[in-house]
C-alpha cells in the first residue's frame, strides 16, 4: 500500500463523540555506589548523607534524545569495541559480548547494555551494563550475576527429548490448553541464579487458562534433568474502558482510502483481529478519516482508542525521556484489538513486537484505555532494556514498571475525560462494585497485592508482588498520609509507621526510568531496585540531595532498607569480631548481649548483617533469640551468586524478651566458596 506525501500523507483524523465521549479505548563518585543486589534482605546500597535543599537534575547527567541514526552509530561503535570491552572486564577467553541497547548522557557518558555468550552458547542471566566516560572506558559495571561464567562442562548428560517432555508438562499445568513446543530445546548456559550450568531452554506455546497465548520458557539442567526455572514471556495487564472524548489520530491516506498507520510514530499500525486469536488481523481502513462512534459495538472505536493510547505512550517516552520508540530505534510496534471472545485481558508479546487487547466480559468493555496501552507498551520497553525476568521479584518489578509508566502516561495525556491518577483499571468495574483493579497508594486494598516487601514475596503472582514497587513510586512522588489529587483521595501508609515526604512525580519518573535503562538487569530484585534507584538519583541530583534522602525514606516505607541515619536513631548492639565460616561445615554463631531494655523486642527489630563470602547462595543465616527461637533471615540457595552479604533485615520479634544473648547463626551448605562473619548489629528503633 502506497503512503502518499504532503496533503495525502499523514493526516490527523478526529473521532466523533456519540454521546459526547468516544470510546477512546483503554490501560561524581556515583559509580562507586552501584552494587550487586542480594536476594532475601533489605540492602543498604550507598552511603547515607545529609540532605540539601531540593535540587534540579544535574544537566549533564540526563540522557540526550538520540535519533535512530545516532543510536545505530553508537551501537556500531560498541560492537566494534566489544572484544576490547570484554578484556577490560576480565571476561574469560570463551566469553563474548553482544550489544543490545545504548543510551548517552549530555556529559558524554554512555551506558551500553550487553548480553553474553560462553563457548558460543547464550548465557541467560549474564547480561550487564557498562558505563563509560571520556576519562574511563569502563567507569562502572552493573551485572545480572557476579559469578564467573565457568560452567563445569558444556557437555549434556540429559537428552533434549527429556527437556522437551519436562517443558510440555509445565506448559500443560494450570488448565492451559493446546500446549505444544514453540521452540525446540536449545542449549544455553543458565546463570540467572546459582552457579552457571549448561542447560536447555524450551519454549511451550498454546493458551493459558484465561485464553491468553502461552509462551512459557522452561530451563532444564542439562546434566541432572532438574527444572531450574520457568517464566511466561507473554506479559499481561488488565485495564479499563475509558472514554477519552474526541481525540486526534495520526493516520495515513493511500489513494482514496485511509488507514490506522501512524507515520509520525514509526509507522505504528492498528489491526482488527475480529475475535480471532492468531495472526495479525486486518489493518483498520476506510473511505473517510472518521473512526468509530464511541460505542464498543462499533469495532472502529476500540481501534481508535488503541491507536490513541499508543501515540500518547510514544510521545511520552520521546518527550519526557528522550527515547524514540520501544527499542529506541524509531520503529513502531503494532496493536491488535478484538482478540478472542469475552477475553478480559491485554498483553504484550516480544515475538510479534505488538500489543493485543480483548473486549472484556460480554465483549462490552474493550481493554484499550490510556493506562492499559501504556502498560503494555512499557512491557516492550522493559524487555528491550533491563529485560526483567517475568517471575519472582524481578517479575514483580517488571509489572510495577508497567503500572508506574501506565500511570505517568495517563498524567502526561492530560485528558479531561480520563484524568491522571494512581489507580489501575478504575473504570472497568471488573470487581462489579466500581472499585479499581489496583491501587498504587495502598496496594493491599485490592485484596491480593502487597504493600511492603517480605522475604517470600517472590513466590506470589507478579501482579501482586508488584505492589511494593508501585507503593514506593507513589510514596516517592506524593508522600505518605492523606492527599487529594485530581479529585481522588489517597491515604498511603508506611511499613514502619514513619512519614515519607514526596519529591513530585516529575522527578520520581525520571529516577525510575534511569534506573530501569541503566542500572537494572534481568535478575534485579527489590534490594537491587533500591540500589539502582539510589545510584540513578545520585547521578541526577547528587548523593547529598534531598531527592537522594527521599528515595531512602520511600524504600524504607515499604520495608526495603533503612531510613537515612540507620532508621532514625534507636539503640544498637554490635559484634565486630570476625568469625570464620567453615566450608560446607557446621553452623557458627556470633553473639551480642542486649541489656537495659524493658519488655519485649519490637516488631521492627533491625538486623544488620555484614558477611564476607565468595558465594552467598551457599549460606543459611538465622537470628537466634535468647530463648532459642530461630528466625530465618536468608535461606540456603537464595541470594544468587553475589559475593558478600551486606544487608539489613527487619524481624518481628515482638514475642521475644528483649534482654539477653542474641546470636547470628550462619552455615555454609556447599563446597568450594569460603568466608567469615565480619560484623552484625541489632538496632532497637
Amino acid at each position: 500500500m502506497r503512503s502518499s506525501s504532503s496533503r495525502r500523507g499523514t493526516s490527523h483524523r478526529r473521532t466523533p463523540h456519540t454521546p459526547r465521549r468516544t470510546a477512546a479505548v483503554a490501560l561524581a563518585g556515583v559509580a562507586a555506589l552501584i552494587a550487586a543486589a542480594v536476594q532475601g534482605g533489605t540492602a543498604i546500597a550507598a552511603p547515607e548523607k545529609a540532605p540539601s535543599a531540593a535540587s534540579k537534575a544535574t544537566p549533564g547527567s540526563e540522557s540526550v534524545r538520540l535519533t535512530p541514526a545516532q543510536r545505530a552509530a553508537l551501537i556500531r561503535e560498541a560492537d566494534a569495541a566489544k572484544a576490547e570491552t570484554a578484556e577490560d572486564l576480565g571476561l574469560g577467553a570463551k566469553e563474548k559480548l553482544v550489544v543490545r541497547d545504548v543510551l548517552k548522557d549530555r556529559d558524554g557518558t554512555v551506558h551500553t547494555r550487553y548480553e553474553r555468550t560462553y563457548d558460543g552458547l547464550p548465557v541467560l542471566g549474564g547480561d550487564l551494563v557498562v558505563e563509560s566516560t571520556k576519562a574511563d572506558a569502563t567507569a562502572a559495571v552493573v551485572k545480572a550475576t557476579r559469578a564467573a561464567i565457568k560452567p563445569a562442562t558444556t557437555k549434556t548428560a540429559v537428552s533434549a527429548a527429556k527437556a522437551r517432555q519436562q517443558a510440555l508438562k509445565a506448559g500443560e499445568a494450570g488448565e492451559a490448553k493446546d500446549a505444544g513446543i514453540n521452540r525446540a530445546p536449545r542449549k544455553v548456559i543458565w546463570a540467572a541464579n546459582g552457579k552457571p550450568v549448561v542447560a536447555y531452554e524450551t519454549v511451550v506455546g498454546g493458551f493459558q487458562h484465561d485464553g491468553t497465548p502461552q509462551e512459557l520458557h522452561v530451563v532444564t539442567d542439562a546434566t541432572t534433568g532438574e527444572k531450574l526455572f520457568e517464566w511466561e514471556a507473554i506479559e499481561t495487564g488488565t485495564g479499563n474502558t475509558v472514554y477519552s472524548g474526541t481525540v486526534d489520530l495520526t493516520t495515513t491516506q493511500s489513494g482514496s482510502t485511509y488507514n490506522l498507520t501512524d507515520g509520525a510514530r514509526g509507522n505504528h499500525k492498528t489491526y482488527n483481529l475480529n475475535r480471532g486469536t492468531s495472526g495479525t488481523g486486518t489493518l483498520f481502513s476506510g473511505p473517510d478519516d472518521v473512526w468509530g462512534n464511541g460505542t464498543p459495538s462499533n469495532l472502529e472505536s476500540a481501534g481508535a482508542d488503541a491507536h490513541y493510547g499508543a501515540a500518547l505512550t510514544w510521545d511520552y517516552y520521546k518527550n519526557v525521556h528522550g527515547r524514540s520508540g520501544i527499542r529506541g530505534d524509531g520503529v513502531g510496534a503494532y496493536s491488535r484489538v478484538h482478540y478472542g471472545n469475552n477475553y478480559v485481558n491485554a498483553f504484550w508479546s516480544d515475538s510479534c513486537f505488538c500489543m493485543t487487547y480483548g473486549d472484556g466480559s460480554g465483549n462490552a468493555n474493550p481493554l484499550t484505555s490510556i493506562d492499559v496501552a501504556a502498560h503494555e507498551m512499557t512491557h516492550g520497553l522493559t524487555s528491550n532494556t533491563a529485560g526483567l525476568n517475568y517471575s519472582g521479584e524481578s517479575g514483580g518489578l517488571n509489572e510495577a514498571t508497567s503500572d508506574i509508566f501506565g500511570s505517568t502516561v495517563e498524567f502526561y495525556a492530560n485528558n479531561s475525560s480520563d484524568v491522571g491518577d494512581y489507580l489501575i483499571g478504575e473504570e472497568i468495574n471488573i470487581n462489579g462494585d466500581g472499585t479499581p483493579l489496583r491501587y498504587m497508594d495502598k496496594p493491599s486494598k485490592d485484596g491480593s497485592s502487597k504493600d511492603s516487601w517480605y522475604s517470600g514475596i517472590g513466590s506470589i503472582d507478579v501482579h501482586y508482588s508488584s505492589g511494593p514497587a508501585n507503593h514506593f513510586f507513589y510514596l516517592l512522588s506524593e508522600g505518605s498520609g492523606t492527599k487529594t489529587i485530581n479529585g481522588v483521595t489517597y491515604d498511603s501508609p508506611t511499613s514502619d509507621g514513619l512519614p515519607v515526604t514526596g519529591i513530585g512525580r516529575d522527578k520520581a519518573e525520571k529516577i525510575w526510568f534511569r534506573a530501569l535503562t541503566t542500572k537494572f538487569t534481568s535478575t534485579t530484585n527489590y534490594a537491587g531496585a533500591r540500589t539502582g534507584t539510589l545510584a540513578a538519583t545520585g547521578e541526577l541530583y547528587g548523593t547529598d540531595s534531598a531527592e537522594y534522602k527521599a528515595v531512602q525514606h520511600a524504600w524504607a516505607g515499604i520495608n526495603v532498607g533503612t531510613r537515612p541515619g540507620d532508621g532514625g536513631g534507636g539503640t544498637s548492639f554490635e559484634n565486630t569480631a570476625d568469625v570464620a565460616i567453615p566450608d560446607r561445615g557446621a553452623a557458627v554463631t556470633s553473639s551480642v548481649t542486649v541489656s537495659g531494655r524493658t519488655g519485649n523486642a519490637p516488631s521492627n527489630l533491625q538486623v544488620a548483617v555484614d558477611i564476607v563470602h565468595t558465594y552467598i547462595g551457599d549460606l543459611k543465616v538465622d537470628l537466634v533469640a535468647p530463648d532459642g527461637t530461630a528466625y530465618t533471615l536468608k535461606g540456603y540457595r537464595t541470594g544468587g551468586s553475589a559475593d558478600n552479604l551486606n544487608t539489613t533485615y527487619t524481624v518481628n520479634a515482638s514475642s521475644e524478651v528483649a534482654n539477653g544473648v542474641w546470636k547470628l547463626r550462619v552455615q555454609d551448605n556447599a563446597a568450594v566458596d569460603t568466608g567469615y562473619i565480619n560484623s552484625w548489629k541489632l538496632t532497637f528503633p
